[in-house]
């Protein structure tokens, strides 16, 4: 749902993905806001140069996950949680550089129904919006991986899947 905000020429942006997790959810990873062709397709990194999928299931040694519901049953099945940062804000297009006014997710009922003791951020807009509005309530430290963002062309997938292994070592075996 978009709503002109009178005080300015863009728009306000409502989240409308629900989050993925389950009561065996282990650990969290965070974006800051998704991209339009997220918005577009209703699930999470949905842009088709968007390297997520390929590195998670790296990580897992699992194929890559196709469909929306392939996807929920792959973060599922390997205790990770996903969401965003951000309930609604004004952002034009995707970038994160031009997001303004942002109202915070509530965070708090995922880690209250879950096991999650770790929060990884896909990037360093979502770490540093996790640590303005979240850690002090939550308790929980971030850490920042790299984005998984076709804008990130420093990192290679390669080094993308090697960055995100660490995430592995905090799910229980």
């Amino acid at each position: 749902m978009n709503k002109k905000n009178k005080n300015e020429n863009n728009y306000v942006v409502s989240h409308s993905i629900d989050p993925v997790y389950d009561s065996n959810s282990e650990i969290l990873v965070l974006g800051s806001f998704p991209s339009v062709k997220s918005r577009q397709q209703k699930f999470f990194y949905g842009h088709p140069q968007n390297r997520f999928w390929k590195v998670l299931a790296a990580v897992m040694q699992e194929d890559v996950p196709e469909t929306i519901e392939d996807k929920k049953e792959f973060l599922i099945r390997n205790r990770i949680a996903v969401w965003d940062v951000i309930d609604s804000c004004i952002i034009d297009g995707s970038s994160d550089s031009s997001i303004k006014n942002v109202v915070p997710s509530d965070l708090e009922k995922i880690i209250l129904n879950t096991k999650i003791t770790h929060i990884f951020a896909n990037g360093a807009t979502a770490r540093k919006l996790y640590e303005k509005h979240h850690e002090k309530k939550l308790g929980i430290k971030i850490e920042a991986l790299p984005s998984t963002s076709p804008a990130n062309a420093a990192y290679s997938l390669e080094r993308l899947i090697n960055e995100w292994s660490s995430l592995k070592k905090f799910l229980i075996k």
